[in-house]
C-alpha cells in the first residue's frame, strides 16, 4: 500500500487516532465516516494506493455542487481540531484478499504513528441472537485492550461489548494466525467446505481489521451497531 500526499499538504504529527469503516450491510461504516469528515470539516490530505481495492472513480464527494475533484476508492483525511485522522474506503475490497488488505491497512497505520484505531462497522440485524430494550443506546464494541474484548473506557461510554466475539473459536484464532503471519492463506477461510454460524462473524471484513490492527501491536476499538439495509434498529 502506497500513501500518496497531496501537494503542500500533510498528517499532524500529533494525529495518533485513526478512523475508518468496514464494508458491512447498508455501508453504515463508510457513511459515518462522510459525516465525520464532513461535520469536522476534515482536510483531505491524500490518497492510498492498495492492489486489493476495485478501481473507482466518482466526482467531488462533500461539495454542494460538482466541481471537478476527483473522489478515489481510498482518501486520507485529517482533523486537525480534533486530532484525529479519517480513510475512506469507496470500493469493495478483491475477493479473498481481505487479509491482504487489512495486513497493508496496519502497516500504513503503524508508519504514520497511530496508537488507536476505530473501525466503523454494522451487523445484520436479522442474526442478533438477543435484542435489549434496557438501555436507548444500541452501540456494541470489541476492543484489543483485554483479551475477551472488553474496555472499561467503553463500558463507561455506555457502550455494550459485542458477546459474539470468542477469541478460541476455531476461525477466530485462524484469523489471528493469518494476521500474525505464522499461516498461509489459501482461501478466506477454513472449513469452507462445513461452515457453521459461528464461522460467520470471523468472516466478515470488520474481523480481519480488528485482527491485524491488534497483530502489529496497535489498540483497535470496532464500534457496531445491527442494521437492516442501513438502519440500525432501537
Amino acid at each position: 500500500m502506497e500513501f500518496i500526499i497531496e501537494e503542500g499538504k500533510c498528517l499532524d504529527k500529533e494525529t495518533s487516532t485513526l478512523i475508518l469503516p468496514a464494508l458491512s450491510i447498508g455501508n453504515v461504516g463508510q457513511l459515518a465516516v462522510d459525516l465525520l469528515v464532513s461535520s469536522t470539516r476534515a482536510e483531505r490530505i491524500g490518497y492510498l494506493d492498495d492492489p486489493y481495492i476495485l478501481p473507482c472513480v466518482g466526482n467531488d464527494a462533500y461539495g454542494p455542487t460538482p466541481c471537478g475533484e476527483l473522489a478515489l476508492p481510498l482518501e486520507a483525511y485529517d482533523s486537525r481540531n480534533n486530532r484525529v485522522a479519517l480513510v475512506q474506503q469507496r470500493s469493495p475490497v478483491v475477493k479473498g484478499m481481505m487479509v491482504g488488505f487489512a495486513k497493508n491497512l496496519a502497516d500504513f497505520a503503524v508508519a504514520v504513528g497511530m496508537n488507536h484505531v476505530l473501525v466503523l462497522s454494522s451487523l445484520e440485524f436479522m442474526r442478533l441472537q438477543k435484542i435489549d430494550t434496557s438501555s436507548g443506546m444500541q452501540i456494541y464494541y470489541l476492543s484489543s485492550t483485554n483479551t475477551d474484548g472488553t474496555d472499561d473506557c467503553c463500558e463507561r461510554l455506555g457502550w455494550k461489548k459485542w458477546q459474539e466475539y470468542n477469541p478460541d473459536q476455531r476461525t477466530w484464532k485462524y484469523l489471528s494466525t493469518l494476521a500474525e503471519g505464522n499461516a498461509r492463506q489459501d482461501d478466506n477461510l477454513p472449513f469452507e467446505d462445513e461452515p457453521e454460524d459461528e464461522d460467520y462473524y470471523p468472516s466478515l471484513p470488520f474481523a480481519a481489521l480488528f485482527s491485524c490492527f491488534k497483530a502489529k501491536g496497535i489498540k483497535v476499538t470496532c464500534l457496531m451497531c445491527y442494521c437492516s439495509e442501513g438502519r440500525q434498529h432501537t
